[in-house]
């Protein structure tokens, strides 16, 4: 049972890398929306971050974090496509296991936005980002971490809203007010303080410090393991209530 359900997830996402893989055009697409960030938006930090903090190396780690969140929050778009078509209902009576239906595109979606991780990272370099080897290669692991999180809930919500109408909104909606309050694009210490308590109740702001100590070579700290277990619990939260979903859907 267990070499079929990765004999599945391993066709699932063969079938979910097809299309970018044949054109890898849509990678630099989906990374272009955080280099013209990095070009137009980081040079503007170099004198407001407080005290000695490098622009680049506080900015680099949010702007791999914002590809990793918006990439698997609109992973749900491939769906709405397949259930107009009846593609999904074809998989419904196949005999593929509905975990590996929600993993094998989970895996897609982590191969993706790896690579244009990668990508974002090589080109900030340009800029003066500096990061070891042993910090990129923690840097792009945490953010498959919290890509998985975030794809299975993205593909939940496609499933009950169905309708590209009714997603794209919601998305906006939802990620908008996200990731400005994780600090992303300005830092969140000198906010007032009703702010500043809904940041720290964002569970994208400790992801967001612990990338931010990863690049700084800091791996053993408290920001780190907070999140760290921070992007885990999303993982666990939203695989189950994405497995819960695509069975009732499919059952």
């Amino acid at each position: 049972m267990t070499v079929r359900y990765f004999q599945q997830t391993g066709h699932i996402f063969v079938r979910s890398v097809r299309p970018w893989v044949r054109s890898p055009a849509q990678l630099l697409v989906g990374v272009s929306g955080p280099l013209v960030y990095l070009v137009l938006f980081g040079p503007l930090l170099k004198n407001t971050l407080p005290g000695d903090i490098d622009a680049w190396q506080w900015f680099v780690p949010g702007m791999l974090m914002q590809l990793t969140l918006f990439g698997a929050a609109y992973a749900g778009f491939s769906i709405t496509p397949e259930l107009r078509s009846g593609v999904m209902e074809r998989l419904r009576v196949a005999p593929v296991s509905r975990a590996a239906l929600l993993s094998g595109r989970v895996l897609g979606d982590l191969a993706q936005t790896g690579i244009q991780g990668a990508v974002l990272l090589a080109v900030a370099t340009a800029f003066g980002f500096r990061a070891s080897v042993p910090s990129v290669l923690l840097l792009l692991a945490l953010s498959a971490v919290l890509c998985a999180g975030i794809a299975c809930s993205s593909y939940g919500l496609a499933l009950i809203l169905k309708q590209e109408n009714r997603f794209a909104p919601l998305l906006s909606m939802v990620l908008v007010p996200l990731m400005l309050l994780s600090g992303l694009l300005l830092p969140m210490q000198n906010a007032p303080d009703w702010l500043h308590t809904l940041a720290r109740a964002n569970p994208l702001t400790h992801v967001a410090d612990a990338l931010r100590d990863i690049a700084a070579g800091h791996y053993a700290t408290q920001a780190t393991a907070t999140g760290t277990l921070a992007a885990l619990s999303l993982v666990v939260i939203f695989g189950l209530w994405g497995m819960r979903v695509i069975n009732r859907e499919q059952g």
